[in-house]
């Protein structure tokens, strides 16, 4: 994620601020820009935009998440008087948990999460379905206490589910722990269930499903048996030879998902260097330019891109945790195999980007 300047004094800023530590201005995110802004909150309700530029003087509002309950930062342009949500938590469906005090902090959590999969899916130009009435993806937060029942983190038609507790630090980590994963955050569930998401609305009924099939095999084998057979038998002792993590050698569609994630992950991490002006090989990334925007220029393989700036960083990461006193900030082993599939990823995301009606047409 790029970095971003306070509008008032050009302190840096974070993403999910929402006051700037050093001159105490209002701070929200314009999701149009992809860049945080100074506001001053007026008497009638609407902010009103500071720091210079084009956009001083213009009026907006604070998401409703943002003004009642703390658990959001965006904005939305004041003249949109239907609009009393922003895009990310227009989303999001009220559930018992969501409405529940017991469950806020957890809640917000999860919000936070999800906004920064919004901005991964805003800056690569994944179409969204924001209609009123009908959104896509929906997110569904569920906590056990309310419907009397284990809730089960996943997506199916369109809707994205995620029990709330793995908002808990604890929890999550026994959970990651018992399921012999070396990785599991909440931003990485977002990552992999709009895997899912984009495979269903877009990737299955599209002209590249055979070429899908080619490199992640064929996603008609019976899932519910092959998840059967990973519980029972456990994964294949080669799977790190052709899979990005164990649980994407249960079936073509986990393949998919967990690549997709993946590529985010490593999409949103080279952003963040890029940004910040780092790089272990000077003069090849500078500040403040995006290794993504030049992987998407089809000027060079994005192959290439993994290879060169991916791989070096990632070890530079590892050893940084280790003389932290942390584990690998990057747990993977990314072998050929794996990388073609990234690349296959890149080439959806891009296509997809060209096409902002595409899940339209699929919905």
């Amino acid at each position: 994620m790029r970095t971003f300047l306070c509008g008032r004094c050009s302190s840096p800023v974070f993403f999910e601020n929402t006051v700037c530590v050093r001159c105490g201005v209002m701070l929200g995110f314009v999701p149009g820009e992809l860049d945080m802004a100074a506001f001053e909150a007026g008497a009638d309700g609407r902010w009103v935009r500071q720091g210079g530029g084009a956009g001083e003087g213009s009026h907006w509002k604070p998401c409703r998440n943002y003004s009642e309950r703390q658990r959001c930062n965006w904005m939305i342009p004041a003249d949109k008087e239907d609009a009393d949500f922003c895009l990310s938590c227009r989303h999001s469906e009220a559930t018992e948990a969501t409405a529940d005090p017991a469950c806020d902090e957890l809640v917000r959590r999860l919000e936070t999460a999800k906004r920064r999969l919004f901005h991964s899916l805003l800056r690569l130009g994944l179409p969204l379905l924001d209609q009123p009435g009908r959104r896509e993806p929906l997110f569904r937060f569920l906590s056990r206490k309310h419907i009397g029942g284990a809730v089960t983190t996943g997506y199916a038609d369109g809707v994205i589910t995620v029990d709330v507790m793995e908002a808990n630090d604890a929890c999550r980590e026994a959970r990651r722990v018992g399921l012999g994963e070396p990785y599991r955050t909440l931003l990485g569930h977002f990552r992999h269930e709009i895997g899912h998401y984009y495979w269903d609305r877009i990737l299955s009924g599209g002209p590249r499903l055979n070429d899908f099939r080619a490199l992640f095999g064929d996603e008609r084998r019976d899932y519910g048996e092959a998840l059967r057979d990973h519980y029972d038998e456990g994964p294949a002792p080669d799977w790190s030879e052709r899979y990005i993590s164990a649980y994407a050698s249960v079936h073509p569609w986990e393949d998919w998902a967990e690549s997709f994630a993946h590529y985010l992950h490593v999409s949103d991490a080279l952003d963040t260097a890029a940004h910040w002006g780092f790089s272990l090989r000077p003069g090849v990334v500078t500040g403040g330019g995006s290794v993504e925007a030049a992987a998407c220029s089809d000027e060079r393989p994005f192959r290439d891109m993994l290879v060169e700036h991916w791989l070096p960083l990632s070890q530079f990461l590892n050893s940084m945790g280790r003389s932290l006193g942390h584990g690998d900030a990057y747990p993977f082993i990314a072998a050929s195999p794996v990388l073609d599939k990234l690349c296959f990823v890149h080439d959806f995301v891009c296509a997809s980007a060209q096409q902002p009606d595409a899940i339209r047409r699929c919905a």
